[in-house]
């Protein structure tokens, strides 16, 4: 779940709990699903389900995260700030062929880069370079490379186009969240922080981080926990646990008459999940 403080600096509770455990357990591929749920609507005129069902896999180790950089002459005129990214080649290499192999089991078969490189002149196109130097290992995903912030406007304007999504660590952070909003919300988006060599453990939480202005009212979304909690069912291997935790979500959200403020509904949070176990103990999900 999410965790925070509105009385602590939202930088203190990340390194101090999030990025504390994903780059001590070096769970180096973040993967986050984004589709349109039976039953939701998302804000794209005409969007379907079938043109919107995407994984974005995000670099989770290093980059634009890695913690480098610090401040000096503090409370000065000559401040200053300083982060700097950090790109390894084995970083790089082990979460794109990540994203190749997950491109291989979807049924399309398609891998999207997502990088910088016009202006960041360094890493960035030490990411491209990479990419092309690897694809070829995969000669049965379909790839093509955008700039981030053309990444957007075809997210928007072309959705079907794409299919799975690499990028470092603060554009998929980013790009995810735009991911989540056109499928209906932010409440709704799973991820999974993979280990994917099994040697350590792996994580998995909702996406949306703490919404302080809603503490305590009993209406947050509840749907990313469930998501979450069914992609951790299936890395676990309880496939068919992960897939009737996922059909009864879906079955709520096809029904819509359960559906929590930020979908539209009225439902508080414990009804919401009252109806997602009424639809688990039905057993014919």
């Amino acid at each position: 779940g999410s965790a925070g403080d509105p009385n602590i600096p939202d930088h203190i509770t990340l390194w101090g709990l999030r990025l504390k455990i994903c780059q001590t357990l070096d769970q180096y591929a973040n993967v986050r699903p984004a589709r349109l749920l039976p039953g939701i609507k998302g804000p794209l005129a005409g969007v379907t389900a079938e043109d919107l069902d995407w994984v974005i896999v995000r670099e989770n180790s290093e980059g634009e995260y890695a913690g480098a950089g610090g401040r000096a002459h503090v409370g000065l005129p000559e401040e200053v700030g300083l982060d700097v990214s950090i790109f390894t080649r084995v970083g790089v290499e082990r979460i794109q062929r990540f994203a190749f192999e997950l491109a291989q089991s979807r049924p399309r078969k398609k891998l999207t880069l997502v990088t910088k490189s016009n202006a960041q002149r360094h890493g960035m196109v030490f990411w491209d370079s990479v990419f092309e130097r690897i694809k070829s290992d995969y000669p049965d995903v379909e790839t093509d490379k955008m700039l981030v912030d053309a990444m957007t406007t075809r997210m928007v304007l072309d959705p079907k186009s794409l299919d799975t999504v690499v990028a470092t660590n603060l554009h998929a952070d980013v790009l995810s969240d735009l991911a989540a909003a056109l499928t209906g919300s932010l409440g709704i988006a799973p991820t999974g922080n993979l280990r994917p060599e099994r040697d350590m453990p792996s994580m998995f939480e909702p996406i949306h981080g703490s919404a302080f202005d809603i503490t305590g009212k009993g209406v947050a979304n509840p749907i990313g926990t469930f998501w979450s909690s069914a992609m951790m069912l299936e890395h676990l291997g309880e496939t068919e646990a992960a897939s009737r935790l996922m059909s009864a979500i879906e079955r709520v959200t096809a029904d819509g008459s359960v559906l929590p403020r930020d979908l539209g509904g009225t439902a508080t949070t414990r009804q919401v999940t009252d109806a997602v176990l009424g639809a688990l103990a039905a057993g014919n999900v």
